[in-house]
C-alpha cells in the first residue's frame, strides 16, 4: 500500500544519518596546530643551535690555522732575517778600500767570519758587475761561474732600490733552493755586483715535518707576487707556479691576514684557508679541508637530527592518536545528544529539544524585538485509524506526516518536533502570522496529497505568532497556538487556524 512505500522511503533514505567524515572540530584543529607549531619551534631552535655549533667549529679552526700560519711565518722570517744580516755584512765589507790589499784568507775571515751557517743555508757567493763569480765562501779558489742571465742579477742591476730579493724556486748548486741576494753598490751608487745566498728546500721540509698535520692539510709559502715557493704536500709541478696567472682565481678571496672557505687555486678540495699578515718578501697560507673541520659537527647533526626525527614522529603520532580519540568521543557525544533530543520514530526533534530551542529563540527575539511563530499540528482521526489498522500502520502515518513537515520547513533556525503522541510542533523564528500560515498550509496540503484518500488521515494546524515582551513568556505563544489547533478541529479538521493575539480571536 501507499503508506508502506512512503514508510520505506522514510526509514531507508530520509532519516539516514550522514555516514561521511565529519569536519574536524576546533579542539582537534587546535591540538594539531599546537603540535605542529611546537615541532616547528623545536626544529627551528635545534637548527639554530646546529648552525651556532658549525660557526663555532669554523671559528676555532680559523684561530688554530691563524696561529699555525703566524708560527710558520715567524720561523721563516727569523731565518731569512738572520741570513740577510750575513748578506748585508758581505755587501758592506766588499766596498772597504782595504779589502783589496789583504790576502784571500784574511778576506774570507772579514767577509764570512760572522756569516750565518746552517745545514740548510747555501754558501754565500759574490758576483761582479758582469755576473762572474769572484768570491765563494765555500772555497778560496772557486770554479768560474757566470750568473749574468739569472733573474736576480738583472733585477739588482736594473733596480738599485730593490733591497733583499727572493728568487723563484730553482736548482742552485745541485739543490732545489730559493736564492736570496743583495746589490753591491760603490760610494757613488754604481753597480758593482750581487751577493747571493740560498735556503734549500730541506729547510722547509724539516720545518713542516715538525708540525702535527693531517695528510690533507696544506701549507703554502708564496712570494710577494704570489709565486709558490714551497708547498706541503710537496709537488714539483706546483712549486714555482705563479697564481697571478690563474684566471679562475680571484686574489681578493684571500686578503692579507684574512681567511677564505671554498675551493682554492691549486686543487678542487674545499678548504678553510688562512693567510698570514706578512707584507715583506713572502706570506704563508695554511689550509684545512672543510670536511675535516666539520666532521665532528656532521656526526652531531646526524645524532641530534635522528633524535629530533624520532621526537617529531612521536609527537605527530601521539597528536593524531589523540585527535582521533577526541573525534571519536565527540561523535559519541553527538550520538548521545541526538538520542536525547530526537524522536526515535519520526527522526524529528523531541519535546525536550523543542522546549530548549523555543526558550533560546524567545530570548533572542526579546532582545531583537522580532516575531516568533509556532505551528501546533495534530493528525485528524488518528486514534480511530490506529485502532482500526493497528499501531504499525499508525506509526507509518506519523512518519509520513513528519516527512511532509520536514519537506516544508527548510530554514536553519526552524525546529520541527514531535510534541507528543500524534501531535507535532514547528518553531518558526522571525515569521509573522501570515508567513507562518503559508508554511502551515504547505504542510497541510502535502499531507493531504501524500495520503491520497482524505478519509485516511489529514492534519489540523494551529498558528500563532507574536513579538515577545517582558510581560509574557513563550508558554503564552504555545497556549495561543494550541487554542488555534482546537479551533481548527472544532471547525471540521483538515484546516489551519491563526490565533489573533492578544485577544486570541480565531480566524479560519
Amino acid at each position: 500500500m501507499l503508506f508502506e512505500r512512503q514508510s520505506d522511503v522514510a526509514r531507508k533514505g530520509w532519516f539516514r544519518k550522514d555516514s561521511g567524515r565529519r569536519p574536524w572540530r576546533l579542539s582537534v584543529k587546535l591540538l594539531i596546530a599546537s603540535s605542529v607549531a611546537a615541532v616547528i619551534g623545536f626544529s627551528a631552535i635545534c637548527t639554530s643551535v646546529m648552525f651556532d655549533m658549525r660557526r663555532g667549529e669554523e671559528e676555532l679552526a680559523r684561530q688554530t690555522l691563524e696561529n699555525l700560519a703566524s708560527s710558520i711565518d715567524a720561523d721563516i722570517s727569523r731565518n731569512i732575517e738572520l741570513y740577510d744580516l750575513s748578506l748585508r755584512n758581505v755587501a758592506t765589507n766588499l766596498v772597504m778600500p782595504e779589502i783589496e790589499k789583504v790576502s784571500k784568507e784574511i778576506r774570507h775571515l772579514i767577509l764570512f767570519d760572522h756569516a750565518a751557517t746552517a745545514r740548510h743555508f747555501g754558501a754565500i757567493q759574490v758576483f761582479d758587475a758582469q755576473g762572474k763569480l769572484t768570491i765563494d765562501a765555500a772555497s778560496l779558489d772557486p770554479v768560474p761561474e757566470d750568473r749574468s742571465d739569472e733573474e736576480y742579477f738583472f733585477v739588482h742591476r736594473d733596480k738599485p732600490d730593490v733591497g733583499l730579493y727572493m728568487s723563484r724556486p730553482m736548482l742552485h748548486r745541485s739543490a732545489y733552493s730559493i736564492v736570496l741576494s743583495r746589490r753591491v753598490t760603490d760610494a757613488d751608487g754604481g753597480f758593482l755586483g750581487v751577493v747571493v745566498g740560498s735556503i734549500r728546500f730541506s729547510y722547509f721540509h724539516d720545518l713542516f715535518g715538525r708540525l702535527t698535520l693531517d695528510p690533507t692539510d696544506t701549507i703554502t709559502v708564496l712570494r710577494r707576487d704570489r709565486t709558490i715557493i714551497m708547498r706541503k704536500p710537496f709537488d714539483l709541478d706546483i712549486v714555482g707556479k705563479n697564481l697571478a696567472e690563474r684566471k679562475d682565481w680571484n686574489p681578493a678571496n684571500l686578503k692579507q691576514g684574512g681567511s677564505y672557505a671554498g675551493v682554492g687555486p691549486v686543487d678542487p678540495t674545499p678548504r678553510l684557508y688562512v693567510r698570514s699578515a706578512n707584507t715583506s718578501l713572502f706570506f704563508v697560507v695554511v689550509g684545512k679541508p672543510l670536511a675535516s673541520i666539520l666532521s665532528l659537527w656532521h656526526r652531531e647533526v646526524i645524532r641530534i637530527g635522528a633524535v629530533m626525527v624520532a621526537l617529531i614522529l612521536f609527537v605527530l603520532g601521539t597528536t593524531l592518536f589523540l585527535a582521533r580519540e577526541i573525534g571519536r568521543r565527540a561523535e559519541a557525544e553527538e550520538k548521545l545528544e541526538e538520542l536525547a533530543t530526537t524522536d526515535a520514530l519520526t527522526g524529528l526533534k523531541n519535546r525536550r529539544k523543542f522546549d530548549s530551542e523555543i526558550d533560546l529563540e524567545w530570548r533572542r527575539a526579546t532582545r531583537n524585538q522580532t516575531p516568533v511563530a509556532v505551528l501546533m499540528i495534530d493528525a485528524d482521526h488518528f486514534k480511530s485509524y490506529n485502532d482500526t489498522f493497528g499501531h504499525q500502520a499508525g506509526d507509518q502515518v506519523l512518519v509520513g506526516i513528519a516527512i511532509c513537515i520536514s519537506d516544508s520547513v527548510g530554514r536553519a533556525g526552524d525546529c520541527p518536533a514531535r510534541y507528543g503522541g500524534e501531535e507535532f510542533a514547528v518553531l518558526l523564528p522571525g515569521l509573522s502570522a501570515v508567513e507562518a500560515l503559508t508554511v502551515a498550509e504547505t504542510i497541510r496540503l502535502k499531507v493531504e496529497q501524500w495520503a491520497e484518500d482524505p478519509s485516511v488521515t489529514t492534519v489540523s494546524i494551529g498558528v500563532a505568532s507574536m513579538t515577545p515582551t517582558a510581560a509574557n513568556d513563550w508558554s503564552y505563544l504555545i497556549e495561543a497556538a494550541d487554542k488555534a489547533l482546537y479551533a481548527a478541529k472544532a471547525n471540521g479538521r483538515n484546516q489551519s487556524v491563526v490565533a489573533a493575539i492578544p485577544q486570541l480571536a480565531l480566524v479560519a
